[in-house]
């Protein structure tokens, strides 16, 4: 029977000598679902990623991936890869001078059949993500341009529709809005939606609140290592989750 989640996080610990990073955290991310993970700066949510992504070990605890265990063992960032799993990290993850079709395919390139990288496959197909993905048909975007050509919310589109070819199922944004303007926002924004609209998953990192809560479907919050609660957005206003991070719960109503 095929598992509804598309990830299941059982126990986790974590630690880096004498710091607990994790201690014993329990997650499950829902196919096609958008999840928050929220939490001030130490609370753990970059050590989670990072086990996700294949960075860290853990300690002890589980991994299942689409109904399939985690073998920590042999797990690194290119089986995480090959398990569907993509991370666009906050420090920008593109060669700024570097052409865009170079960008998309750096690491995995498309090659012909006597072995070559097939640069103009690579371009045609860079092209397609420009224009159906990430809907960008200006007359002077090709796939040559360098990076630098881009917004910085095309930027992130770039990375997310660079997942998404590749058939992540998973795709984890660590703090995708930071330092945007207004516009560029909503871009990143429609492109998080295209995430959930293609079947995929998202866990979506961010310190923007009014950000996390238009695009996701639930909220975790993690606390010196735990997650404290998960919270639909049915149950929760925006205002509701600001007074949750900012007392931890403590009397306060969450709608």
């Amino acid at each position: 029977m095929a598992s509804s989640y598309a990830v299941e996080l059982r126990g986790l610990w974590k630690s880096f000598g004498a710091v607990s990073a994790l201690r014993g955290v329990d997650l499950e991310l829902k196919k096609g679902e958008i999840l928050a993970l929220l939490g001030d700066n130490g609370a753990g949510k970059s050590t989670l990623i990072k086990i996700l992504a294949g960075v860290h070990r853990p300690d002890r605890g589980e991994m299942i991936v689409d109904g399939r265990p985690v073998d920590f063992r042999a797990y690194s960032v290119s089986q995480a890869r090959a398990m569907g799993i993509e991370t666009v990290y906050q420090e920008r993850s593109l060669g700024e001078r570097q052409p865009l079709w170079r960008n998309v395919f750096a690491g995995r390139p498309l090659k012909n059949r006597l072995g070559f990288i097939d640069a103009r496959r690579e371009k045609a197909e860079t092209m397609k993500l420009l224009s159906d993905v990430l809907g960008l048909k200006g007359a002077g975007l090709h796939a040559d341009a360098s990076v630098l050509t881009l917004s910085g919310g095309e930027r992130q589109g770039l990375v997310i529709a660079r997942a998404m070819y590749f058939d992540a199922s998973i795709i984890v944004l660590d703090e995708p809005t930071t330092a945007l303007a207004v516009s560029e926002v909503e871009k990143v924004l429609q492109f998080v939606a295209r995430i959930r609209a293609a079947g995929k998953s998202c866990i979506f990192i961010s310190h923007e609140l009014p950000h996390v809560y238009r695009a996701a479907d639930r909220f975790a919050v993690l606390e010196r290592g735990r997650i404290a609660v998960v919270l639909d957005k049915s149950a929760v206003t925006l205002d509701g989750l600001m007074r949750r991070l900012m007392t931890g719960g403590e009397g306060d109503e969450l709608a």
